[in-house]
């Protein structure tokens, strides 16, 4: 067996923030949101998908893919999406036995008003703490450990040199 490779000091110093904010990140916007949306952080970011994809519609497995989500998970916020009007399941017009799920015209309405007040707290979260430089550092870092995590692109970041 081998011997492990252990991290230096900094990077160790590295990783532990970088747990931090992986940690406490999601719970800062999902209490945003919460508050002044009534939607859970991912109940927003398929609502976000979906308002960026073409036609504002993607196939369920595409949107599992790009929100992280297992298809038995994202079957259960697309309902709740479905009950307040925000989405609605449809059939695929290349395939009938794929479904797609569309963003309403109140989904739409719900992103526009709900985006002004996610990109504030992002921005007062992580955005304005940095410089120019240090946004082109983390976008090239992020980019870096993306190609890693992510090597099949399922959330449709290009992970090519920044």
């Amino acid at each position: 067996m081998s011997e492990a490779r252990w991290l230096s000091p900094a990077q160790l110093d590295a990783w532990k923030r970088l747990v931090a904010v992986v940690e406490l990140l999601p719970g800062i916007l999902d209490s945003q949101l919460q508050r002044d949306a009534g939607l859970t952080h991912f109940e927003y970011f398929t609502l976000a998908m979906l308002s960026e994809s073409e036609g504002r519609r993607l196939r369920m497995t595409a949107l599992a893919s790009r929100t992280n989500a297992t298809l038995p998970r994202l079957s259960h916020v697309v309902s709740r999406l479905e009950d307040r009007g925000y989405v609605k399941r449809v059939p695929s017009e290349s395939d009938r036995r794929a479904t797609n799920v569309k963003l309403t015209d109140a989904g739409w309405a719900k992103v526009q008003q709900t985006a002004p007040g996610h990109v504030e707290k992002v921005r007062a979260s992580v955005i304005d703490a940095l410089d120019a430089d240090d946004v082109d550092g983390l976008n090239r870092v992020m980019a870096k450990v993306l190609e890693r995590v992510d090597p099949e692109g399922r959330f449709g970041l290009s992970t090519g040199p920044m």
